[in-house]
C-alpha cells in the first residue's frame, strides 16, 4: 500500500466525489468516523489501513467530502468528561422563547455544545416539558456547571434547567455510516464495560499540547503527519509534542480522531441512521443502573449511552442514550429490541420515555481555561 500524502491535483474539484452516496467514500467513513481510537501520530494512515486504501486517496477524499459540506469537521477528539466538569443539560422555556434561546445557546456560548431542540414522544411523559436540550462543558476550577447555567438561564429566560451529569459511560461512537443496515437487536458480544469520570493533574506542557491538538483540522493539514504543524505553532518540538501526546494517551484523556458527517443535512439522510433520532430514558431499581447501562449500551444502534442522574422531574430515569435511524419507526423499533433485551435479562423498568430530536446543531464544547475567563468577563459572571 502507498501511504504518500496527495499531491496536488489539477483536476476540478467536481471531478472527487464528495458525498456519502459514493462507494469509497462510505468505506472511508465506516471508520473514520469513529473507529480510529486514541492518538496517532499518523492518522491519515490509520484510516488508510483500516480500509485498505492508499492514504492519498483517502486524504483526497475526505478533503473532497469537507469542501462539499457532507462532513463538518476532522479533529482529535479529547475525553472531555477527564478535563472539564460536563453534563447533558435540559431547559424549561416558554414556547415562545425557545427559538432565540435556541440561536442563543449556539451562537454565544462557546462552552455550550450540542443544542438539540426536542418533542416528547408522549406530551404526558415525565420532562416532555422540558425542549431544549444542550451539552455542557465549564473548564474545572473555574466556575461549576451550576453557576455557568445560572448564568445562562438569565440571558435567554429559562424557567427552569436540569444538569444531568455522566456518572458511568457506556458507549459513545457516532459511526452513522457504519451502522446502516443494522438490524433491531443487533448488540456486541460481551456488554461494555463502564467508565466512570476521572480528572488527572495535567502539566502547563500537557494542557498545551491539548489544547492545540483539540483544534479542527483545516485542509491544508490533510497530510500524513500533521502534528507536525500544531507542534511547530506552540514552539515545541515534534518528537516532545507526540511523546506528550502519547502519555496522555495512556492516560486516557484522549479520545478518538474522528470525522463528523453533517447528520442534520438532508443530503446525508442515505447515510445510514440519520435520518430521524430518539433519546431514551429508562428508569431501572436503585441497583441495577450499571447493569442496565451496559446491556443497553452493548446495543450497536447506541451513539451514546450514559447513566445519569435525571431526579423526578424526568420520572427517576438515569439510563439515557441515543438512537439514530432512517425514520421514527426504525428508531422505535430499536427501542422495542432493547426493551425486550432489559426483559429478557430481567431487569425490571420502572419508566421510559422517547424524545424526538427536531432541530439540532453540533459542535465541539471549548474548554480552554483562559477563552472561559475572557467569557465571564464579558458577561457578567
Amino acid at each position: 500500500m502507498t501511504t504518500e500524502t496527495a499531491p496536488p491535483t489539477d483536476a476540478p474539484a467536481a471531478a472527487i466525489p464528495g458525498d456519502s452516496a459514493d462507494d469509497i467514500n462510505r468505506r472511508i467513513l465506516a471508520v473514520a468516523e469513529d473507529r480510529i481510537n486514541g492518538f496517532r501520530a499518523r492518522p491519515f494512515l490509520a484510516i488508510a489501513e483500516a480500509c485498505d486504501l492508499p492514504e492519498a486517496l483517502v486524504v483526497e477524499r475526505l478533503r473532497a467530502m469537507l469542501a462539499s459540506g457532507t462532513i463538518r469537521r476532522v479533529r482529535q477528539t479529547l475525553l472531555s468528561t477527564s478535563l472539564a466538569d460536563g453534563a447533558l443539560i435540559a431547559w424549561k422555556l416558554p414556547e415562545s422563547r425557545l427559538e432565540a434561546a435556541y440561536a442563543r445557546l449556539r451562537d454565544d456560548d462557546p462552552f455550550t455544545g450540542h443544542v438539540v431542540l426536542r418533542e416528547s414522544e408522549s406530551p404526558d411523559a415525565p420532562g416532555s416539558d422540558y425542549r431544549l436540550w444542550t451539552t455542557l462543558k465549564v473548564p474545572a476550577g473555574y466556575g461549576t456547571v451550576e453557576s455557568h447555567c445560572r448564568l445562562l438561564a438569565e440571558l435567554i429566560g429559562a424557567e427552569d434547567f436540569a444538569p444531568l451529569p455522566v456518572v458511568g459511560m457506556f458507549a459513545l461512537g457516532v459511526g452513522h455510516v457504519r451502522r446502516a443496515g443494522l438490524k433491531p437487536g443487533d448488540k456486541l458480544d460481551e456488554p461494555p464495560i463502564m467508565q466512570r469520570p476521572a480528572r488527572p493533574q495535567l502539566s502547563r506542557q500537557e494542557w498545551q499540547v491539548l489544547l492545540a491538538l483539540k483544534e479542527s483540522l483545516e485542509p491544508d493539514e490533510f497530510v500524513s503527519e500533521p502534528w507536525i504543524g500544531r507542534a511547530q505553532a506552540i514552539g515545541m518540538e515534534p518528537e516532545t509534542f507526540i511523546r506528550t501526546a502519547e502519555e496522555l494517551d495512556r492516560r486516557r484523556v484522549i479520545g478518538r480522531f474522528a470525522t463528523f458527517l453533517d447528520h442534520t443535512d438532508k443530503r446525508n439522510r442515505h447515510a445510514g441512521g440519520t435520518g430521524a433520532s430518539g433519546l431514551f430514558h429508562w428508569a431501572v431499581p436503585e441497583g441495577f443502573e450499571e447493569r442496565a447501562g451496559a446491556e443497553c449500551g452493548r446495543h450497536i444502534c447506541m451513539t451514546h449511552c450514559y447513566w445519569r442522574s435525571g431526579g423526578e422531574r424526568f420520572g427517576g430515569a438515569q439510563i439515557m442514550g441515543v438512537v439514530h435511524s432512517r425514520s421514527r419507526e426504525g428508531v422505535l423499533e430499536h427501542k422495542a429490541a432493547i426493551d425486550a433485551h432489559l426483559a429478557a435479562c430481567g431487569i425490571p423498568v420502572l419508566h421510559t420515555a422517547v424524545f424526538w430530536s427536531l432541530r439540532a446543531e453540533i459542535r465541539p464544547s471549548e474548554i480552554d481555561p483562559r477563552i472561559y475567563t475572557r467569557w465571564l468577563a464579558a458577561h457578567g459572571g
